[in-house]
């Protein structure tokens, strides 16, 4: 159960996280970044009043007749349609209110309002709600044009909501009132104007709004709010002084510094007009992006899916497999997620992504350390009884260790000191002791230099291991070698001491005899048992190694090992007598 603690956690606190700021703006920032940029429609141009031009007319506000010749001067040149930026709450000073409101009638043309928080909703269009009247920004209050203007002319609400990272990605088409009703945005208000239609069409559902209609184009798809997400395009800009507005619906902002300020986008600082040229840029492209209302539910179910199955795959299938697999993941996720995007769908992965990686972490540090941790137990347990290759082998293979062991084919050796009472009676403590450690440090080094294992000391004896925890070939052979230079390497050591061993070979459980935290390697069966009692038996038969018969059937000996066979014997827990051998002297 504590495996699924982490993934477990992660899942439950991912909608909490998924909604949180640093994850917002993260996505945002990723949307910024794969969010391809069409080609502008080609219907529309920026007309820019610089800081030259506001100088050449006297200083800002530029009197309204001259406005009105620039009007003219548009629809002279070709402009099909001329939406003003710029807002006209009061009268001009010059007077020439009138002659702008007269150049207005010559072509379809909008004006500008901005909200000003006080609460006061111009008249409204028409509107169709198809569903509940639900979703939709509430509007503060807009500031109206000068009402002789505005009677001549269409008005769009040129509102620039920011995201959590106060910056502009999404601008609603509609803006609600308290009222319940509908004020358009100044984008939206370009084509009521340019193909004269008298009502929107909103469609919602259990969400929100889910796209908004204006008859002569096709519905767009926005998010529950009615907002639209902004496809930043290359219009094309001109001056007064070039005038290349022909065929085209004409912007008209100002860029002189102090007049108009500037709104912080993901492509950098922009003008209120060119802002709302993208919007109606983006309204007219097919494939431009929206998030989808299932996009949360897709961003849910991949964070969880994904995460689960780099856990389980680090977890379950090992460091190599698992980061693999992880890898391969991980590369799926952002490739669909950019994939998505390109399409034009909003579904985020980067929190998957970073959950994925996290997780990863996690899984690969835990699997790390607890093989680490292995690895140092194993070392610790086996070191004082093999060699190091051998130890090196179970170190990068600790499956064989796993608790409980197997049922194996092995060699067994025990050896016994002999003379070790009567030495004990003879000399100080410290002097036998030192005997001993002699005698033992020879067994274990001569066992581990043939690939055995020593298993345990029993007192002054030894019980030795061939081919487990590891596979020795021919660990029969590797038995009866080490007993017969076990004795050699003894009797030149001139310690005062003999050894006797037993050998036997056969089937037995060999493994971890502990728990899950303690290493106790040992081996359990009979043929343990039976080499025990063979070694026992040296003292009876009189010889120094005593080889049971099945070590001698399974092996073929090599030259430099010529056998003797001894009389049959009787031992403890068997009814028929016991075929046994020695090594028959130089």
């Amino acid at each position: 159960m504590q495996k699924l603690l982490l993934p477990i956690l992660i899942i439950l606190l991912a909608p909490v996280i998924y909604q949180s700021t640093p994850t917002e703006i993260l996505k945002l920032k990723v949307f910024d970044a794969f969010v391809k940029t069409p080609e502008p429609s080609g219907n529309f141009v920026i007309l820019n009043i610089t800081e030259d031009d506001v100088e050449r007319e006297g200083g800002w506000p530029i009197p309204r007749q001259r406005l009105a010749e620039i009007q003219v001067d548009l629809i002279n040149n070709g402009a099909i349609g001329i939406g003003w930026v710029i807002s006209f709450p009061q009268a001009d000073r010059m007077g020439g209110d009138e002659i702008f409101a007269e150049s207005l009638k010559f072509a379809p043309s909008v004006l500008a309002m901005f909200e000003d928080g006080k609460g006061n909703y111009p008249k409204t269009p028409g509107t169709v709600v198809l569903g509940e009247d639900n979703g939709g920004i509430m509007s503060t209050g807009v500031k109206e044009n000068l009402l002789l203007l505005s009677n001549h002319t269409l008005q769009g609400l040129a509102i620039a909501p920011t995201d959590i990272d106060q910056l502009v990605r999404r601008i609603p088409l509609l803006v609600k009132t308290p009222n319940n009703d509908w004020i358009p945005s100044f984008g939206t208000q370009i084509y009521k104007s340019l193909l004269n239609v008298e009502t929107y069409i909103i469609k919602t559902n259990d969400n929100g709004i889910e796209e908004i209609s204006i008859r002569g184009i096709p519905p767009v798809k926005t998010d529950s709010l009615g907002r639209k997400w902004i496809s930043w395009v290359d219009t094309k800009q001109t001056t007064l002084q070039e005038m290349h507005v022909a065929d085209k619906f004409v912007f008209v902002g100002v860029t002189a510094n102090g007049v108009m300020p500037q709104i912080a986008t993901p492509v950098g600082l922009l003008e209120p007009h060119k802002i709302q040229t993208a919007l109606s840029e983006s309204i007219l492209i097919q494939d431009s992006p929206y998030i989808p209302d299932y996009a949360l539910a897709v961003e849910m179910l991949s964070l969880v899916i994904f995460v689960s199955l780099v856990w389980f795959a680090l977890h379950l299938l090992g460091i190599t497999w698992g980061i693999s697999i992880a890898t391969v993941l991980m590369i799926i996720t952002a490739t669909a997620g950019y994939f998505l995007i390109q399409k034009g769908l909003l579904i985020d992965v980067s929190w998957t992504l970073i959950s994925e990686f996290i997780t990863g972490s996690i899984a690969f540090y835990l699997r790390f350390r607890q093989q680490y941790k292995l690895r140092q137990q194993i070392k610790k347990q086996f070191e004082h009884y093999l060699d190091p290759r051998q130890v090196k082998k179970l170190q990068d293979n600790p499956e064989s260790l796993v608790l409980g062991g197997e049922r194996r084919y092995c060699t067994f050796l025990f050896t016994d000191v002999r003379g070790f009472t009567a030495l004990s009676e003879k000399l100080e403590p410290e002097e036998v002791t030192n005997i001993m450690n002699k005698v033992l440090t020879i067994q274990a080094d001569t066992v581990k230099f043939y690939d055995g294992m020593v298993d345990k000391y029993i007192g002054d004896a030894m019980m030795a291991i061939f081919n487990a925890p590891v596979d020795v070939p021919d660990h029969e052979t590797a038995a009866v070698l080490c007993a017969k230079d076990i004795q050699d390497k003894v009797k030149m050591a001139n310690l005062g001491v003999e050894i006797g061993v037993g050998i036997n070979t056969g089937y037995a459980v060999v493994g971890n005899m502990g728990s899950d935290t303690r290493f106790d390697y040992s081996a359990i069966g009979d043929a343990v048992n039976l080499a025990a009692r063979l070694e026992s038996s040296t003292k009876e038969v009189g010889e120094d190694i005593v080889i049971g018969y099945d070590t001698i059937s399974s092996s073929n000996f090599s030259d430099q090992i010529i056998l003797k066979e001894l009389e049959s014997i009787f031992v403890k827990g068997k009814e028929k007598p016991i075929k046994i051998y020695t090594l028959q002297n130089d």
